[in-house]
C-alpha cells in the first residue's frame, strides 16, 4: 500500500495518446474522446484515463460514457484513483452510467476498488461491419473475450 497523494488534472488527447503509446501493454491510443484526465505524482504523470462515447452501438444511449483507455506506469493505486475521478466528472457532466472493458485475463482489482461491478462478458472476435471486402477493418487490438464493468451514477 502507498500513501501517494495524487493530483488530478485535465489531459489533452495528444498528451494522453503519447502516454498510452509509451506505457499501454496491448492497445493503441483512441482516435477521439469526450474528456481525458491524468494523475500526477511528485510532478510527473503516472496515469491517464480517456473517456469517450461507448464503442458498442447498443450502449450509446446519450447517458453513458466509456473509459476507452486507462493506462498507468505501474504506480500503485493510480488506476483506481482515476476511475474514481472519471465517475465524479461524468456525474458532474450529467452522465448516468460509466462502463469499460478489460481483457478476460485481467483481474479487475482497480475497477472493483473504485466501486464498479462486472456486468457481462463479450464474445470477443473481430468486427465485420458492413463494409464489404474492399474495406476490411484492421484489428490491432486483442480479439479475446472481455469483461464489461459498469457503475450507475
Amino acid at each position: 500500500m502507498t500513501n501517494a497523494r495524487f493530483v488530478l488534472a485535465p489531459c489533452e488527447l495528444r498528451e494522453a495518446a503519447a502516454f498510452i503509446l509509451q506505457h499501454h501493454r496491448h492497445h493503441r491510443p483512441p482516435q477521439g474522446h469526450r474528456f481525458s484526465l491524468k494523475a500526477i505524482l511528485d510532478g510527473r504523470v503516472v496515469a491517464v484515463a480517456v473517456v469517450g462515447r461507448p464503442v458498442a452501438r447498443h450502449q450509446q444511449d446519450g447517458e453513458t460514457v466509456e473509459i476507452v483507455r486507462l493506462c498507468a506506469d505501474g504506480t500503485p493505486n493510480a488506476c483506481s484513483f482515476l476511475i474514481g475521478a472519471v465517475k465524479r466528472s461524468a456525474r458532474a457532466l450529467g452522465y448516468k452510467r460509466v462502463i469499460s472493458y478489460t481483457l478476460e485475463s485481467e483481474a479487475g482489482a482497480s475497477w472493483r476498488a473504485a466501486g464498479m461491478s462486472q456486468t457481462g462478458m463479450t464474445t470477443g472476435g473481430a468486427w465485420s461491419g458492413t463494409y464489404g471486402e474492399s474495406k476490411r477493418r484492421l484489428n490491432l487490438h486483442p480479439l479475446c473475450p472481455k469483461r464489461r464493468w459498469e457503475i450507475r451514477l
